[in-house]
């Protein structure tokens, strides 16, 4: 019939799902800034934020040229092109208006919501991998698979260690840290370093965008754009624990 569907759509739609469900259950725990209406309402704003600032950010850091030749094309999401770095931009704006709104600590906010969506972002790498898109470079490692939009060589299913890295163990990693309490601030440092790091290095291995290439030949954009978020991310972590009153903590008295 007439309605098309698509994996990526499965695979955001598989994200917020994964989102709520995981903030309710924090929520029930007794973990959560917010209520489970609240949590929905900011589902919304979330959603927002991913699907304009991906546009936007895939506009601005991946096709501008052709974008401002033709300006309408914007408009046709139906076609592709989003970009993760844009959707991370638009969400931390759509969480900091919401905060703002409800006159909640944006930084407890974020450190709410951070564990939550390392298993979406999950679902959309799988999403990549199951429309063949987003691949890795050209390799005769065992497990090396053909894309058929890709050409004939095998190629790393660069996709796949992302699910893994960006995904799963991003998501273990920021859930047992959860676990001992750490100060305001330390777990949305703690996503910014690691997504960053793991991004950077599942670089080397993906193939770079084919309308910008390489830089000096050596560095993609997404490792230009991964870097800020691991130096943001070492810093907050840092200050957490170092001036906590930066992020609202009480200093731990002397003992």
């Amino acid at each position: 019939g007439p309605f098309a569907i698509r994996w990526y759509a499965l695979s955001y739609i598989a994200a917020f799902v994964l989102f709520l469900q995981l903030g309710k259950k924090r929520i029930k725990q007794g973990h959560a800034p917010l209520t489970g209406e609240m949590l929905d309402d900011l589902l919304t704003w979330g959603v927002f934020g991913v699907i304009l600032g991906g546009r936007l950010g895939y506009v601005l850091f991946y096709q501008l040229g052709n974008y401002l030749a033709h300006p309408l094309n914007i408009f046709k999401v139906w076609e592709g092109g989003m970009s993760f770095h844009g959707g991370f931009l638009g969400v931390v704006i759509a969480l900091w208006l919401y905060a703002r709104k409800h006159n909640l600590s944006f930084v407890k906010l974020t450190d709410f919501a951070a564990p939550l969506v390392p298993l979406g972002l999950a679902s959309g790498r799988i999403g990549n991998f199951m429309n063949g898109e987003l691949w890795g470079r050209v390799t005769d490692v065992p497990w090396a698979i053909i894309f058929p939009e890709a050409g004939p060589e095998p190629r790393h299913p660069s996709q796949l260690y992302q699910f893994a890295l960006e995904g799963v163990v991003l998501f273990i990693i920021l859930n047992l840290f959860w676990r001992k309490h750490p100060p305001r601030g330390a777990i949305s440092g703690m996503f910014l370093l690691f997504y960053g790091l793991f991004r950077f290095l599942v670089e080397f291995v993906r193939q770079p965008d084919s309308q910008l290439g390489l830089y000096f030949n050596e560095i993609s954009m997404g490792q230009i754009l991964s870097t800020p978020m691991i130096v943001a991310g070492g810093l907050m972590v840092w200050a957490a624990y170092k001036q906590p009153r930066l992020f609202g903590n009480a200093p731990k008295e002397a003992k």
